[in-house]
C-alpha cells in the first residue's frame, strides 16, 4: 500500500516537473522572440516586408496584456476562446510628387502652403510658381484574427465547421481588397 502511495506521489512530482518545464520552456521562447525584435526590411522587388518572431501566450494572458485587442476582436462579433492566432500590423504610406501646372492663372510672386492632418492622413502642399510640389501621408493599423467555425446542431456549438480569417483596419477611408490565409499541417 505504501508503493503504491509513494509510486503515484512521484509520479505527480514528475507531472509537475513536465508541466513547470515546458511552462518554462515557453516563457524562454517567448523572451527570445521579444529580444529579436522586428526586422524591417525590403525584398528584391523593392517592397517593404517586416518579419517577427510568433509569440505563444494562453487566452488569459492574451486578454491581460491586450485589451484594446481584444475590444477589437469582440467588436467584430468573435468569442476571444474561439481565436486560434492574432496578427496586427501599422502601415505607413508616403506618395510625393511634383506636378507642373500649365495653361492655368497662377500668381508668381509668392509660395503658397497648405497643411492638413488628420489622424490617418497628412497633406502637406507647397505651390511656387506653375510647380506644386506636395506629399501625402496615410497611416493604419491591420487587425488579423484566426478563429474557428462551430458546426451546430439545433443551435447547439459543437467541433469545428471551418477555420476563418477576420481582417479589419483602423484607418476608416481604408478598403481592404484581399486577404488570403493558408494552415499548413
Amino acid at each position: 500500500m505504501r508503493q503504491l502511495i509513494m509510486i503515484a506521489l512521484w509520479a505527480m512530482m514528475l507531472m509537475l516537473c513536465v508541466e513547470l518545464w515546458q511552462e518554462n520552456r515557453g516563457l524562454r521562447e517567448n523572451i527570445h522572440a521579444l529580444e529579436q525584435g522586428i526586422t524591417i526590411y525590403r525584398t528584391k522587388a523593392d517592397r517593404s516586408a517586416a518579419s517577427v518572431e510568433a509569440l505563444t501566450l494562453t487566452l488569459n494572458d492574451f486578454k491581460r496584456r491586450h485589451t484594446e485587442d481584444c475590444e477589437t476582436i469582440r467588436s467584430m462579433e468573435i468569442r476571444l476562446r474561439r481565436m486560434n492566432s492574432y496578427a496586427k500590423s501599422a502601415t505607413t504610406t508616403t506618395l510625393r510628387d511634383t506636378v507642373i501646372l500649365r495653361d492655368t492663372i497662377v500668381i508668381r510672386d509668392s509660395a503658397r502652403y497648405a497643411n492638413h492632418a488628420t489622424p490617418w492622413t497628412t497633406l502637406n502642399a507647397l505651390l511656387r510658381g506653375d510647380t506644386l510640389h506636395f506629399e501625402v501621408i496615410t497611416h493604419d493599423t491591420l487587425h488579423q484574427v484566426i478563429h474557428r467555425v462551430p458546426r451546430r446542431l439545433w443551435f447547439i456549438p459543437y467541433g469545428t465547421k471551418a477555420i476563418r480569417q477576420e481582417v479589419t483596419c483602423s484607418n476608416p477611408n481604408t478598403r481592404l481588397i484581399y486577404t488570403e490565409y493558408i494552415e499548413l499541417k
